[in-house]
């Protein structure tokens, strides 16, 4: 049985992280699981739990909590009427297709080939925040047939190899092909759905080495982290919700971008050299 007083560090550590994407994600329209997925990282790092299959528990727990702040943001959305059913229905297969491929790779993978691939995504993903431009257009409608076959798998594989939900690369492509930004953010919740729910249940069948694995860890997801992490989102959210209207978005997402690339640097780092 773990010692009580790593069970208190470690809840302590998670419920400030929990609190920091909760606001996050209503300041900034950013999905909680880029933030989680390096919080989850190096505070199990720094609990001595530093193995060759930490990232897919962090992965996986983030991905978990995807899953239920996806159904809380997809309900909100279709109140309003701003979810885009056919692109959601048109897109599930392919998305589904790719999170499941995603988990197989997850899987048969280390810790430094997954920091690696998720330092430079991060990268990618910075960069757009920081320098992509709302007029950007790579069509005039989404596309079908076989650029949907390759970009929607793409989105699922991506973002699972992430843990992140659909948001990140989801709504990027949306408003490429002209979809608005309000109507792509909602469609992407659905899209984190997609993703995280095959996911979720393939990684609760990955074996990790009870030598390296937090306590209360069910395959790969880490109960604890979920449980406390989504408490505090469901919390902070609203927070972060009320200061986005109050502040201006356009710097806060530069500053945001700005942390994130250093994030990934760091992650590519400890990728290279340890």
């Amino acid at each position: 049985m773990p010692e009580t007083a790593l069970l208190i560090q470690l809840a302590l550590i998670l419920i400030a992280i929990g609190a920091f994407a909760g606001v996050l994600a209503g300041l900034l329209g950013v999905g909680g699981g880029i933030v989680l997925v390096a919080a989850f990282f190096y505070s199990f790092t720094a609990l001595g739990y530093l193995g060759p299959q930490l990232m897919q528990i962090c992965l996986a727990t983030s991905l978990a909590t995807i899953v239920v702040t996806s159904v809380r943001s997809v309900h909100g959305h279709n109140k309003k009427g701003a979810v885009d059913w056919t692109v959601l229905k048109t897109w599930a297969p392919g998305i589904a297709v790719g999170a499941v491929v995603g988990v197989l790779v997850a899987a048969s993978l280390r810790t430094v080939a997954l920091q690696a691939i998720f330092g430079v995504l991060a990268i990618v993903i910075s960069l757009y925040m920081a320098f992509g431009r709302r007029d950007w257009r790579l069509g005039a409608a989404m596309p079908t047939g076989a650029a949907r076959a390759a970009l929607s798998p793409a989105v699922g594989f991506l973002s699972v190899l992430m843990g992140i939900g659909g948001g990140s690369f989801g709504v990027p492509v949306m408003t490429l092909y002209g979809m608005p930004i309000h109507r792509a953010v909602a469609t992407a919740a659905g899209f984190g759905l997609l993703i995280a729910v095959p996911s979720v249940i393939g990684f609760l069948f990955v074996e990790i080495d009870p030598a390296f694995r937090p306590p209360f860890t069910v395959g790969a997801i880490n109960l604890p982290a979920f449980a406390i992490v989504i408490s505090m989102t469901l919390l902070t959210t609203p927070l972060g919700v009320k200061l986005a209207h109050r502040l201006d978005p356009a710097p806060l997402r530069r500053v945001f971008a700005v942390f994130l690339f250093l994030v990934a640097l760091n992650m590519l780092r400890a990728a290279l050299f340890g």
